[in-house]
């Protein structure tokens, strides 16, 4: 495997539609990295860094419809075709990889997961368990529902998400704002995401729970679940019944960190990813 490249290779989804994915490392991926709902591959760069200069050869993608991936033209997305488009990235990694899923991303690790025990050496959720706190669903939901308008400049944008993470001391450079946005043809920017996507896979994911729950307690790989102590999407309730689900199951908390763990406490968040990577080579 080549070390990381500016641009991405494209890799033909089951329906041959194209995933943009980005490599990191030498030799064959070690870890494929699963972003969640509205982000591109860009929000695991600092860790899948990290992981390649500890020896770990790992692959990011951008989910379809998501960032440089292709979009569906008739806007009927489906969560079984996020799972199918994991199971295409991990087969291309060429060995079963440790699976690193944030929030969306984790959801369809479960599946896969828990449907197939060969498709994946281990797996690492992020803030996420087969049972979700609504309430924080719904924040998320709202911000994303929000601006269908677009922003007129980075600043307007640096500015909504401000005051969706008013934690966060820093607002995002133009540099890093720039990967988030598309130019549409009016002028305007908008998220790197098709925002038909929103409805239907949030009224999909939701229809999944059950079977999620299901899935959970068929996961037989190595499991950590690295949830933020500020999260609305988790809590000690959803986090108590995952790990009964799957009794193996490590479980690390991020102080400080809410919902989106990387981008909040990155440092925090790799050491969990080096640690437990480090503990599968013992095995």
């Amino acid at each position: 495997m080549k070390s990381s490249i500016a641009n991405p290779q494209r890799l033909p989804a089951p329906d041959g539609i194209a995933l943009a994915i980005e490599q990191f490392g030498s030799g064959v991926p070690g870890v494929v990295f699963a972003h969640g709902f509205g982000q591109t591959r860009a929000a695991w760069t600092s860790c899948a860094t990290a992981c390649a200069a500890a020896g770990w050869a790992n692959l990011t993608y951008d989910a379809r419809g998501h960032g440089e991936s292709d979009w569906l033209e008739s806007g009927e997305y489906a969560v079984d075709q996020l799972s199918a488009d994991l199971r295409c990235v991990c087969a291309f990694a060429g060995a079963p990889p440790v699976v690193v899923g944030a929030s969306m991303g984790g959801l369809v690790g479960i599946a896969m997961a828990g449907s197939d025990a060969e498709s994946c050496r281990a797996l690492i959720l992020v803030d996420i368990t087969p049972r979700w706190e609504p309430a924080g669903v719904e924040r998320i939901l709202e911000f994303m529902r929000a601006h269908p308008f677009g922003f007129g400049s980075l600043e307007e944008a640096a500015a909504a998400i401000a005051t969706y993470l008013p934690h966060r001391g820093a607002r995002k450079s133009p540099e890093r704002l720039r990967k988030l946005l598309i130019q549409s043809a009016d002028g305007r920017l908008r998220w790197h995401w098709d925002p038909r996507m929103l409805e239907p896979i949030a009224e999909d994911g939701a229809r999944h729970q059950a079977d999620l729950l299901e899935a959970a307690t068929r996961i037989r790989v190595p499991t950590l679940l690295i949830s933020g102590a500020a999260s609305d999407v988790v809590s000690e309730a959803t986090i108590n019944e995952f790990l009964e689900l799957v009794p193996h199951a490590r479980h690390a908390i991020v102080p400080q960190a809410t919902h989106m763990v990387a981008g909040d406490e990155n440092d925090q968040f790799t050491r969990h990813v080096l640690d437990f990577l480090a503990s599968l080579e013992k095995i």
